[in-house]
């Protein structure tokens, strides 16, 4: 068995169970709760639970990383009750199947808000793949959307050989910034609902752009746009890829020509910095320059109509739980 995908699932919450056990087992779990004086759901946990979650750990996640993206889960879960299931892959074809259960409740706005999730992890080696949809299913609540999150994947090409995730998943969820090169352009069965966290937690980004540009005429945003140049730091290239990808479609519904932008990495910048240039013609400007880890942003434009205009503005992204909320709902 791999010490290294074993340890992630050591490393996780929850009571050992046989894997022909978990639904007794996560029975026992709320008895154990209610007896130690904590919440427990009144009845079928069912009746609380929105959606089904499944949480599939790569081979490149490591036992910190697991315990992070975990919490993030939880966190998640606090606001939407689910059942998550959470595949923790073996390297090895050797060792078995084993599964684990966890869960919680909090109090939400008022004492008859009661918001539960459940976790089942499973940790299963090679041999035990083709099972593996056949016991998800047995985890999940019937009759509820399926959400799938693949968390650092080391070969884009392995997401195929979980199809049956991939197909019935409402939807797809990645993140370009630690998953391996191309699992955004693979082949999804239904790519229109394949969302990538690298954009989600830029909504704040996105709007802020949005919100200084909408103030002014479309008409003189696009037409006369001569280059689109966005700059970014080294630790932010998954996120400049999408942002730029965004802007370019804003620019050009307002009527920029498409081949005149171009994204770049910048050695002379912050880690997490960016810098979005408009370049025209003539007299107009429009610059946005941005630092993650200082929270500060700068806007300076002048399009030619109502003068030049200088902000200062506070910069962040969503946190985990929120963009992935983002990505599954919006």
């Amino acid at each position: 068995m791999n010490a290294s995908m074993t340890g992630i699932f050591d490393a996780l919450p929850g009571i050992e169970v046989p894997v022909g056990d978990i639904g007794p087992g996560l029975a026992s779990m709320w008895e154990g709760e209610a007896s130690s004086g904590r919440p427990a759901p009144e009845g079928d946990i069912s009746k609380a639970t929105q959606v089904n979650f499944v949480l599939h750990l790569g081979l490149r996640t490591d036992a910190e990383d697991a315990v992070r993206q975990f919490q993030v889960a939880v966190s998640f879960s606090r606001r939407y009750p689910c059942r998550v299931v959470v595949l923790c892959p073996q390297k090895e074809d050797a060792g078995d199947v084993r599964a684990k259960v966890y869960g919680e409740c909090t109090i939400g706005k008022s004492k008859e808000d009661t918001r539960c999730c459940e976790f089942v992890m499973l940790s299963y080696p090679r041999w035990a793949r083709p099972f593996l949809e056949g016991q998800i299913s047995i985890c999940l609540s019937a009759d509820l959307p399926l959400y799938y999150w693949a968390h650092r994947f080391v070969d884009a090409a392995r997401l195929a050989d979980y199809g049956y995730l991939t197909s019935v998943a409402k939807r797809v969820i990645i993140d370009s910034a630690q998953c391996a090169a191309g699992s955004e352009a693979l082949p999804w069965p239904h790519p229109e609902n394949v969302r990538d966290l690298a954009f989600s937690r830029l909504l704040p980004v996105r709007q802020a752009i949005g919100q200084f540009l909408s103030r002014y005429p479309v008409g003189v945003l696009g037409p006369g746009l001569r280059t689109m140049r966005l700059r970014h730091g080294g630790g932010v290239a998954a996120e400049a890829r999408v942002l730029f990808a965004w802007a370019k479609e804003r620019i050009g519904a307002c009527g920029a020509p498409g081949e005149a932008l171009e994204v770049c990495e910048s050695a002379d910048m912050g880690p997490r910095a960016f810098e979005l240039v408009f370049a025209y013609g003539d007299a107009r400007r429009f610059s946005w320059r941005a630092d993650l880890d200082t929270s500060h942003a700068v806007f300076d434009a002048d399009f030619g109509c109502g003068g030049s205009a200088v902000m200062t503005t506070n910069v962040s992204v969503l946190a985990p739980e929120a963009a992935l909320s983002e990505a599954m709902f919006f």
